[in-house]
């Protein structure tokens, strides 16, 4: 059973005395380049550790807005040497949406970026390299960010506890159907 195993794991990571160490490493690279979401760390986090739910919300905030300025200092000195990276993985169309988007919005681009599933090193990257000021980027970042993690550890401490015997149970069906949603997703685009 592949899903079942992976939720096991995850959920004692989650509870792992160092969680939260691991959560701060994660938040940070996140918003830089690394391509797994922090939200993936959060809800489990807050499901097994609900008491903690704001506290784990205040963690993946604070590390992602410091990930989103680093991330917005290399688009700012480095973003020539950082754009063939960008077409090698996969990301350059993905990176031009972002430019679009942040051209049209500016602030309010970076607050959409922040609280949606849209990969926000994109806009952290395209922030820099459009010159957006530090301080407005600074409060995009904080506010989507922190409605996003909020949003994520909260509901998840409140119904993940109750849900986690009903997503362990059908984990597998789970696990195999979100496959199958990003396969059609992938083949769409």
């Amino acid at each position: 059973m592949l899903f079942s195993g992976l939720y096991n794991k995850v959920m004692v990571w989650a509870a792992h005395p160092h969680a939260e160490r691991y959560l701060i490493g994660l938040s940070i690279f996140e918003s830089i380049f690394f391509p797994i979401p922090t939200a993936l760390m959060v809800a489990p986090m807050a499901v097994a550790r609900p008491e903690r739910a704001v506290r784990i919300a205040l963690i993946a905030t604070t590390m992602s807005v410091l990930g989103g300025i680093v991330g917005y200092y290399l688009g700012y000195f480095l973003i020539s040497a950082i754009e063939p990276i960008l077409h090698d993985v996969g990301y350059w169309d993905k990176y031009m949406t972002a430019q679009q988007w942040f051209s049209e919005w500016g602030f309010w681009a970076v607050v959409i970026a922040g609280f949606s599933p849209i990969p926000f090193k994109l806009f952290t990257l395209s922030a820099g390299a459009l010159s957006m000021a530090i301080l407005p980027f600074i409060l995009a970042a904080l506010v989507g960010r922190s409605a996003h993690f909020f949003l994520v550890a909260l509901l998840m401490a409140w119904a993940g506890p109750k849900l986690e015997p009903v997503v362990r149970k059908y984990i597998e069906w789970l696990g195999w159907f979100t496959v199958i949603v990003i396969a059609v997703f992938i083949y769409l685009h």
